[in-house]
């Protein structure tokens, strides 16, 4: 089947004037399709009014016909006893530029269909339904026009179905509330079991209800089809889980709710929901290049900002997840007393020396910034306690830390301070000094600031995902955005492209990161964590995972506990991972050897953290990937790969590559007898110089990887 559409771009018209059509479901007026064809979105009313989408790819069906419709609290449900009043199509053809990325802009293409309802029957509500094809897959929305009626309405249920064709591999993790820190787990979809992941010993904050996953959700068909689902434009709605039905291969929009509002998300007329996307692949690796997410957001509202500066930074983070220091002057708790009936080590990590001992790290390595966590006063009360609010205050440092020292010193040096905000999930004590927080940060010159969302919210009854929480976080962005501030946030909503139009956004954890190799009680991330990472969390947005530990084992703080990869594998994320910020996460002390800088440490040095193009090189799903990213204004490439537990040899064509000239290659890689498990941290470093028109192969060790640097000439 082959849908041909005449069109002008940007303009409106009712309709398709040429249509070739046969074997889907919708009237000829009720399809859309990409604008290379490939893939089409059809539209249906049955007989009892009943709104129904289908997707086809290739002209063969990945959503088989799947309803739509809401439930509401104290309203009759909307979803059946429709009418079309109006069908328009429309195309927009844009390319759009990013401040910062993994590319210097972004080609925005789509067909867009919004479909007018009405109810046939009093009180005749309206609602749009709007479907955007793109080459890379689809969008849709939900829109209540402005109308009597329907002010502060409160949604029970969004019943939006997902039929699968089959029963797909799926890479998943379970629909919690509250987190996204478990581990993916790879079964078919006839195998989810969310409820299997509850009380997962490794987490403050859990709540998983229902047999669900949280998005993005990554599959593959038995046709070698790739599929993911999330949503874009998370704004002021509840976060979507996706409810599984296991026996009929299909899944529902199941919103977070509120124990306070009994419901999922309040809304007033006009609104529009979030866009629900399924990305479309024919290669995994055209799942990473996908910018459909980003392109279902509006363009940037903030202007400039360029107080912002992409950047590796350092910090004081790491050695109070080994237990090596701690969070509190007080010396009361540390991640031991977390995790486990462990020791204390009373010895505070965020100390002016200390800082002052990142800083000079930092300026003699060519690393822009420093994080400083347990700077300010009441660490000893910030989690262990119901009555968290009004714990920090953001501005009271630790007599132990002189501020106004660190600040100075860094500013000589040349490093700027990130600062950092953990609110102990007291959302409401956080938006009293946001004001006064930030000022103090701009008096400071400080433009960047990691937050932090740890323990279950209060008030008791809201949850990290939903509605009030989503809120929360917009108007951290908007308040930041006033005040030049660019957030990193940890225990985050999950990124949903917000970052086109907030570049205040500038990453955000949202999974299972590092610091769970250091005290977890299933001993660490495997590895295939990463691998399958690049494929579903890093899909949504930049991840401030903090790679580059090179101590893969710590026994002398955490002897159950490890890193799960080589130290090449450790390397190749700087690339791999994608974030505007990457951290050099370990202890100063261990990017040494022999009394000298690590020799593999250059790559770090080198690698860029801004990019004028990304392209994934090979991959798979949860086994291996390689990414090379071109670094802005130096014209640099930059190659990282990174393998599960089976070792594997990747050829790389060096064809992306500017034709005509010569590069340096330095490459590091993993020695030969190199093992994730029995020999981490063997590496071997080569250099050749290379063109486009060659090739280079390496050798990948179980759980390991490479990075590969090309400096012009």
């Amino acid at each position: 089947m082959r849908s041909f559409l005449i069109r002008n771009s940007k303009v409106l018209f009712l309709g398709v004037l040429i249509l070739l059509f046969t074997g889907c479901s919708g009237s000829p007026d009720t399809v859309v399709e990409s604008p290379d064809g490939e893939i089409r979105v059809a539209f249906t009313l049955n007989d009892a009014g009943a709104p129904a989408y289908e997707v086809f790819y290739r002209d063969q069906p990945v959503i088989l016909s799947s309803s739509m419709g809401f439930d509401f609290k104290e309203m009759s449900s909307l979803k059946e006893g429709l009418k079309i009043n109006d069908i328009n199509f429309s195309t927009e053809d844009e390319t759009w530029s990013m401040p910062w990325g993994e590319r210097d802009s972004v080609r925005n293409y789509y067909n867009e269909m919004r479909i007018a309802l009405e109810e046939t029957q009093a009180p005749n509500r309206k609602i749009n339904i709007v479907f955007r094809a793109f080459d890379d897959g689809i969008g849709f929305r939900y829109e209540f026009p402005d109308q009597p009626g329907m002010e502060e309405v409160l949604i029970t249920d969004e019943n939006t179905e997902f039929n699968l064709t089959g029963d797909h591999r799926v890479w998943w993790q379970p629909g919690d509330w509250d987190i996204y820190e478990h581990l993916y787990n790879e079964t078919n979809f006839s195998e989810i079991d969310a409820i299997s992941k509850r009380n997962d010993p490794n987490l403050k904050a859990t709540y998983i209800p229902e047999n669900a996953v949280n998005t993005p959700v990554t599959m593959k068909t038995d046709q070698g089809v790739y599929l993911s689902f999330h949503e874009a434009d998370l704004t002021d709605y509840a976060g979507m889980t996706l409810r599984v039905d296991i026996s009929n291969n299909s899944m529902v929009s199941a919103l977070v709710g509120s124990e306070r509002t009994g419901g999922k998300a309040v809304i007033s007329a006009p609104f529009n929901t979030p866009w629900r996307t399924i990305q479309i692949a024919e290669r995994a690796g055209d799942l990473i290049e996908s910018a459909l997410v980003l392109n279902l957001n509006d363009p940037n509202i903030i202007g400039d900002v360029s107080y912002f500066t992409p950047m590796k930074y350092v910090g004081i983070w790491w050695e109070m997840h080994l237990g090596k220091s701690t969070w509190d002057m007080e010396g009361s708790q540390s991640m031991n007393t977390f995790t486990k009936s462990g020791e204390v080590k009373p010895n505070h990590g965020a100390t002016t020396e200390n800082a002052m001992r990142y800083i000079d790290f930092a300026a003699e390595n060519r690393i822009k910034g420093l994080l400083v966590e347990g700077w300010n006063t009441g660490w000893d009360k910030w989690i262990n306690t119901d009555d968290r609010e009004g714990v920090f205050d953001f501005m009271t440092p630790y007599a132990d830390y002189d501020f106004d020292k660190v600040m100075a010193y860094a500013r000589e040096k040349g490093v700027e301070v990130i600062m950092h905000h953990e609110t102990s999930a007291a959302p409401l004590t956080y938006e009293k000094q946001m004001g006064v927080a930030y000022k103090f940060m701009k008096d400071n010159g400080m433009n960047s600031v990691k937050t932090g969302y740890v323990g279950k919210i209060i008030p008791k009854g809201e949850y990290h995902h939903g509605q009030w929480m989503v809120r929360h976080y917009h108007k951290v962005l908007e308040e930041a955005a006033k005040m030049k501030i660019a957030i990193n946030a940890h225990e985050p909503i999950k990124d949903t492209g917000k970052r086109r139009t907030y570049p205040n956004a500038i990453a955000r954890e949202g999974l299972r990161g590092q610091e769970f190799n250091a005290w977890s009680a299933d001993g660490g991330n495997p590895p295939d964590h990463l691998p399958t990472v690049a494929f579903t969390r890093m899909l949504s947005g930049p991840i401030d995972f903090t790679p580059g530990i090179f101590n893969i084992r710590f026994d002398e703080y955490k002897p159950d506990n490890r890193v799960m990869t080589t130290l090449a594998h450790q390397l190749a994320l700087y690339v791999v991972i994608y974030s505007p910020i990457q951290m050099l996460a370990d202890l100063p002390e261990h990017y040494t050897e022999n009394g000298k800088p690590h020799p593999a440490l250059q790559f770090i040095r080198d690698v860029g953290v801004d990019w004028s193009e990304s392209h994934v090189l090979d991959g798979e799903v949860g086994q291996f990937v390689t990414i090379a990213r071109k670094e802005r204004g130096t014209g640099n490439w930059f190659v990282g790969g990174i393998t599960d537990e089976e070792g594997r040899t990747e050829v790389l064509k060096l064809d992306f590559l500017e034709p005509g000239k010569s590069y340096k290659a330095i490459l590091y890689k993993d020695a030969a007898d190199a093992h994730w498990d029995t020999n981490p941290q063997a590496y071997e470093i080569t250099s050749m110089d290379v063109t486009s028109e060659d090739t280079v192969e390496v050798i990948l060790a179980p759980g390991g990887g490479f990075a590969l640097s090309l400096m012009q000439k």
